[in-house]
Parts: C-alpha cells; sequence; structure tokens
C-alpha cells in the first residue's frame, strides 16, 4: 500500500482520481479547509481527510512528510493566479525535495506551455507553475516529475456541460460569448486514469503530457451537444469579440463569476493538441460516447450509465 498526498483532492477531477487510487489499494491523504464539501469522500475505505490549510508552509510540510507521491490538481478559473498555480507548485515541490518524497505529479493546463507568450493571466501562470516544479525537479535528481495538461474535462459532476444544461432549464435564448472557441474535451476517467497509472511507470518521469478526447468541437458545437440530450433546444446568439468581452465585463461583477474577461482571453486561442491522448495510458472516450448518458439523465444513476457506454455494455 503506498502513500499518496492528492492535493485538490475533494474537486471534480481529484474525486476521481482518489477513486482509482482505492481502487488499487493506496492510502490517500486529502487535505481539505471544508469538510462539509468532502463528505462525498468519506465512504472511501483507505481516504482519511486532513483538515489543513496547504498555504501554509507549516502546514504544509507536514502532509508532504513521509508520503510516497504527491499529486498537485489545484487550480482556480479567477483569483490570484500567482499564488496558485505558481507560489504553491513551487512550495509542494520544495516540500518533497526537502522530505525524499520520490513522485510528483503536478496537472497544469492545455497551452500553459506557451508561458508567458499565452494570451491570458491564467495561462501564463500555469506555464511560470510548470517552470517552477521542473527547476525544483532538474536540481533533485530523486524526485521524478511527470507534468499533464489537459484540455476542458467534462463528466458527470462536471462545471461547464452541467452549466449548459441548467442554463437551459430557464433561459428561452443564450447569448453566446466566444462562440467559435475550440476545444477538445476530455473524459474525467481518461485523465484520472492517465494520473494513476504514470505514478508506477518510469517511461513517464519527466515527461509532459496534453490530455485531449477525440473531439474538437467549438463552444457553440458543445452548446447543441447539451441541446440534443437534454431536449432543451434554444436560439443560440453568437456574440462577437467586442461583445463578448462585454459579456464578460458584466459576469466578472456577478456572484459566482461565470466568466471573466481572462477566460475570454484563454479561448483566443484553440484548446487543442497536435498529438491524441497518449497511447501509454490506453485511449480516451469520445464526448458522444459519455455525455448524453449524464446529462439526460434525471437520476442519480447517470454516472453509471456513462461507465457502462465507456465499457460498451448495455445493462
Amino acid at each position: 500500500m503506498k502513500k499518496i498526498l492528492l492535493l485538490g483532492g475533494t474537486g471534480f477531477i481529484g474525486s476521481s482520481i482518489a477513486e482509482q487510487l482505492v481502487r488499487r489499494g493506496d492510502a490517500v491523504i486529502i487535505p481539505t479547509r471544508n469538510r462539509e464539501r468532502a463528505r462525498h469522500l468519506l465512504t472511501l475505505p483507505t481516504v482519511e481527510l486532513v483538515n489543513a490549510d496547504v498555504h501554509d508552509g507549516a502546514q504544509l510540510d507536514s502532509l508532504v512528510r513521509k508520503q510516497d507521491a504527491v499529486i498537485n490538481l489545484i487550480g482556480i478559473l479567477h483569483g490570484d493566479f500567482e499564488r496558485v498555480h505558481v507560489t504553491l507548485p513551487r512550495a509542494v515541490a520544495e516540500a518533497c525535495a526537502r522530505h525524499r518524497v520520490p513522485r510528483l505529479i503536478h496537472m497544469s493546463a492545455l497551452n500553459a506551455g506557451a508561458g508567458d507568450r499565452a494570451p491570458s493571466a491564467y495561462l501564463q501562470s500555469r506555464g511560470r507553475g510548470e517552470a517552477a516544479v521542473r527547476a525544483v525537479a532538474d536540481q533533485t535528481p530523486s524526485l521524478k516529475l511527470t507534468i499533464f495538461q489537459p484540455s476542458v474535462v467534462f463528466g458527470q459532476d462536471d462545471r461547464f456541460l452541467n452549466l449548459f444544461a441548467d442554463l437551459l432549464r430557464f433561459s428561452p435564448f443564450v447569448p453566446l460569448g466566444s462562440p467559435h472557441a475550440q476545444f477538445q474535451p476530455v473524459w474525467v476517467e481518461d485523465v484520472a486514469r492517465a494520473m494513476v497509472m504514470c505514478l508506477d511507470n518510469p517511461a513517464t518521469y519527466g515527461m509532459t503530457y496534453p490530455l485531449v478526447g477525440p473531439d474538437v468541437v467549438t463552444l457553440r458545437e458543445l452548446l447543441e451537444r447539451v441541446m440534443a440530450a437534454t431536449g432543451h433546444r434554444r436560439l443560440i446568439l453568437p456574440l462577437g469579440p467586442a461583445l463578448s468581452g462585454l459579456q464578460a465585463l458584466i459576469f466578472e461583477h456577478l456572484p459566482g463569476k461565470l466568466i471573466t474577461r481572462d477566460n475570454v482571453r484563454s479561448m483566443s486561442i484553440p484548446n487543442t493538441a497536435s498529438m491524441p491522448f497518449p497511447a501509454v495510458f490506453g485511449h480516451a472516450h469520445s464526448l458522444g460516447d459519455i455525455a448524453p448518458a449524464y446529462l439526460s439523465a434525471s437520476l442519480g444513476r447517470a454516472r453509471y450509465s456513462a461507465l457502462r457506454s465507456a465499457a460498451g455494455r448495455k445493462s
């Protein structure tokens, strides 16, 4: 049994990774500042929820000590990018080096490799975060690093396609900013599988892997697929660049910040990869194989329908 520290483990992607680690028999430590939001993980037999603030150096040191591997999934779409995407990953890598943790998995984002040439503060910070953890790993031969760069991640509990589905229930039309933005959505279970499989595979040491699905779609096409799956047909009002920016400016000042101007800048370049899903981790499932099952379901069995679909089973 390996001891794995899963940072960001209470979130959408982290929950899937935790489940897959538990299936392997690993002991998983998940820090959280809100145990109520992480109650869904309490049923996993080898998961331990720990009250901690990972931005506190002493608490982070205590968490990292004696772990066999650390997986860092922590990221934000708006807020203090430098603190979350650069300072924290550097601190995590340095703690791993100090305590001789042999394995570090870092989740970044597609297009982060563009660094300061990227069009948005989000992507620039992701690039600097990658550079920070690489610098520590380069100076620590015993620390084996792997970086993952997923496109937009979809799945049963995502905040992307499900957000569209919620909007369609209540609005007779959808003013859609950046309708031509391109994505290559990847299923959360495929992302989790890749990150778990790489833990013990020396061939992945020092590697950076873009994670994408087989479908390249525009934002408008994604919305149309959600309409088809939910049966909620609505009028789409595509917005040009100026109105997309204005829409984002308005949303920035609303609770929840559905989208920001920095998000719009991120979408100004294709969120796609020139290479397919890495063969070393198997194959990626298509959006059409998975999403309709959970978008159209009204009961809580949608996750199992999606898994059955991926396995080629009818019932």
